[in-house]
């Protein structure tokens, strides 16, 4: 007789099933076409198996997006400030540029009016990243690299502010290319010199 399955496993294949469909349909159709039901479907699991694992949409999505990208490993420390910012910020745009861009638009959207997915987004996905940069800005000041008047907290806002703004509304794409040009501007000011 074989041995029974071991539900574990079980659970395990489905968890992951459960984090694949979301993050395909999210891509292939958009956010806004994500369902529990389509979920389920695609994973080939009971709308049940999703309800008691999260209570939304959103948050299936959430914890898939966290998945995918894995613990933020923080910026690179080679000794040049602007050589750091400048590579970790255009990994950041290649990634919101793809897929990832585009499931993180719908769960900004749906975080204005769902008070709990906002929460969950600050503190399960930005809060992480942010402290990893303040931290990586916070040695660039003791070095003597940067301003000690600005908030490292701030400085993070004026780095990542203009990416999301691109982002969310559209206003213009989000380029690599062009990443060097705006951290200098960011690092020097606008005054003329």
């Amino acid at each position: 007789m074989p041995p029974a399955p071991n539900p574990d496993l079980r659970n395990q294949r489905a968890h992951r099933a459960i984090l694949d469909a979301a993050l395909e349909i999210a891509v292939s159709d958009g956010y806004a076409r994500v369902t529990i039901e389509g979920i389920a479907h695609t994973a080939g699991v009971g709308k049940q198996t999703i309800y008691r694992w999260w209570p939304s949409k959103a948050a299936v999505v959430l914890e898939a997006l966290n998945d995918r990208t894995g613990p933020f490993s923080g910026v690179p420390d080679t000794g040049d400030i602007t050589a750091d910012i400048t590579a970790a910020a255009q990994g950041v745009i290649r990634a919101l540029g793809a897929d990832l861009g585009i499931i993180w638009r719908g769960l900004v959207a749906d975080a204005q009016s769902d008070p709990r997915l906002a929460e969950d987004l600050r503190t399960d996905f930005l809060e992480p990243r942010n402290k990893a940069w303040q931290d990586r800005l916070d040695q660039a000041v003791t070095a003597g690299e940067l301003r000690t008047d600005v908030p490292t907290r701030t400085m993070v806002e004026l780095l990542f502010g203009p990416v999301y703004y691109r982002l969310l509304l559209g206003t213009g794409p989000l380029d690599p290319d062009d990443t060097a040009a705006r951290i200098d501007y960011l690092l020097n000011g606008l005054r003329r010199r």
